[in-house]
């Protein structure tokens, strides 16, 4: 069962950055020339808390250590999610630290 979930976690999250990944690669060719100036000053905001709520759901069929295990391994995934869709939305420093914060809570 935990075998099942961790892969549940791991296929769900995999689904999400390709889909991230996707969207991001496809709305450069897809703007208008004046789209790029609209871009870099409104990045994707994430929303605050979605991220550790499905981890918290795909972790409540658990208990004890196995529960707290299973809530490490899916935030730590979440962040590198943000950390991923930050790269490709080519954001650096403080803003890349905020971003990823804002995404992963």
């Amino acid at each position: 069962m935990k075998r099942f979930v961790v892969a549940l976690v791991s296929a769900g999250s995999l689904l999400v950055s390709v889909a991230a990944f996707a969207q991001a690669a496809s709305t450069p060719a897809a703007a208008p020339a004046a789209a790029p100036a609209q871009e870099s000053t409104s990045a994707a905001v994430p929303v605050p808390g979605a991220k550790r709520a499905a981890c918290q759901s795909a972790a409540k069929a658990l208990k004890g250590q196995d529960r707290h295990d299973q809530m490490q391994l899916c935030m730590a995934q979440a962040h590198l999610d943000c950390l991923k869709q930050a790269i490709d939305q080519k954001i650096v420093g403080p803003q890349r630290k905020d971003f990823v914060k804002s995404c992963a809570s």
